[in-house]
């Protein structure tokens, strides 16, 4: 293929996911290799995360949203999938997991592998994902590169990883500043021996344009000129703007549309094309009914991929029309059909959240995967001009085996050693365990807890007062 692709040409393709915790340098890694790979001109004002494109995600230095760019590497176009680190932003990765063919996972080379370390690395071993180990900040001052590894090695076990799996390639970096390395102190300056370990570990994706088409949609988008827009990797096949498909929608149902527009990841932005190939991450118009599992089929030969199987909600609040005396002062979408249409428009793009109408009162239960993914929902929806008021939120309980289940998660604090035995007790009022208590560096004591989810709710503020911020 010519380096450049003018959209018609076959290319060879690679897809893959930056996945990590919270704050391990996911976004700042796909910026190294955007910059690195000619995505940006020589004199181009380039913000930092330039991923993170939504308000709230800029404010707060997150990812809330799984977002996709492509670069050309020694003939090969990678589609890259940046991904949040947040438990509550789960369903993210749990949909686009199914459309790489790889995952890079970021350890923080002082912290170690994290809660949610684990839950990304367990959906990618669960699709039989390969995936490669970036030990990212190296220049810290405390980095422990080699024990993190062992660590990260124990965790691949814990999982069930087959033996595949856990002969992965490590590759240490600074992702700040844009560089990978074989070894720790190789003197490599550059991003290549990242992008040659994914040449050199995963093949490209392999099919036939001749196969009949199949492409599930793993995630939505809107366009106010164009309607509804479904993004999703062509898993065989090909696809033309123009032709007629067949929708295999979740519930069984079967419907015929027609494809309008089609649109490739070209740098940060999306190239307009006539065709795309097995392989490529495309968006497409002309489906106004499609939603997130919907398998996009030749119209000759219907054959749905199985639907994408998303975490349960563990937290829900009632959403309500504001019946406060300053009612209709700040907002100007105050009743409650206002607020049904909203609700049900997040619903499409945000699948991990679920909705139920209250009986006899103007008002919804919305659950979701924690305080943040609802917080986020609330913020935006206020920001929108939509006046609401939100009950305190309560945890989702469960029976199993005649049991009475709750959700609990996994808490790791590290606090100047004078102040733990005043979190210790706390916690253990609110019904924690402490499963583990290791000294950390200069006086600082390393805690991990088992915690209900609702015993941390509004635990915040408490342990800002009780560590003295």
């Amino acid at each position: 293929s010519t380096s450049k692709g003018d959209g018609n040409i076959m290319e060879k393709i690679i897809n893959f996911a930056v996945v990590a915790h919270v704050d391990a340098g996911k976004s700042t890694l796909v910026d190294a290799l955007l910059r690195q790979n000619g995505i940006f001109r020589d004199n181009e004002q380039v913000v930092d995360c330039v991923m993170d494109s939504g308000d709230i995600e800029r404010e707060r230095g997150i990812t809330i949203t799984a977002k996709n760019c492509s670069i050309r590497y020694k003939g090969i176009k990678m589609n890259i999938v940046d991904t949040p680190g947040h438990a509550d932003f789960s369903s993210e990765i749990e949909r686009v997991i199914k459309t790489v063919d790889t995952v890079v996972l970021l350890v923080d080379s002082a912290e170690g592998p994290m809660p949610q370390t684990r839950f990304v690395l367990k959906e990618a071993l669960k699709f039989g994902l390969k995936p490669i180990l970036f030990i990212n900040k190296i220049d810290k001052k405390d980095a422990r590169a080699e024990e993190v590894v062992n660590m990260t090695f124990d965790l691949f076990c814990e999982l069930g990883a087959n033996d595949e799996q856990l002969d992965f390639k490590i590759i240490y970096g600074i992702a700040k500043e844009g560089i990978a390395r074989y070894e720790e102190n190789d003197g490599n300056n550059n991003i290549s021996p990242l992008l040659d370990t994914i040449i050199e570990t995963t093949k490209p994706f392999e099919g036939s344009e001749n196969d009949p088409l199949q492409l599930q949609v793993s995630s939505l988008d809107y366009d106010e000129y164009i309607g509804r827009l479904g993004i999703g990797r062509i898993n065989k096949g090909k696809i033309k703007v123009g032709e007629m498909v067949a929708v295999a929608k979740n519930n069984g149902e079967l419907t015929k549309e027609r494809i309008t527009k089609l649109y490739i990841n070209e740098g940060i932005g999306k190239r307009e094309t006539t065709v795309a190939y097995y392989g490529d991450i495309v968006t497409l118009a002309g489906c106004p009914d499609i939603s997130i599992g919907d398998t996009i089929c030749d119209i000759n030969n219907v054959n749905p991929l199985p639907k994408i199987e998303i975490e349960k909600p563990t937290l829900s609040m009632n959403f309500s029309v504001n019946n406060s005396p300053f009612a209709g002062r700040s907002g100007k979408f105050v009743t409650s059909r206002h607020l049904r249409d909203r609700l049900y428009a997040e619903l499409e793009r945000n699948v991990g959240l679920q909705l139920e109408e209250l009986p006899g009162q103007d008002g919804f239960k919305v659950s979701g995967r924690g305080e943040l993914h609802l917080s986020i929902l609330i913020e935006n929806m206020r920001r929108e001009g939509y006046e609401l008021s939100v009950s305190k939120p309560e945890v989702i309980f469960k029976e199993e085996d005649g049991k009475r289940t709750e959700p609990y998660e996994q808490v790791i604090i590290s606090t100047p050693s004078e102040y733990s035995g005043t979190i210790i007790s706390d916690l253990s009022e609110r019904k924690g365990t402490l499963v583990l208590m290791t000294p950390d560096e200069e006086n600082h004591d390393r805690l991990e807890f088992l915690v209900p989810t609702r015993g941390l709710i509004g635990y915040r503020n408490t342990f800002i007062t009780n560590t003295k911020g």
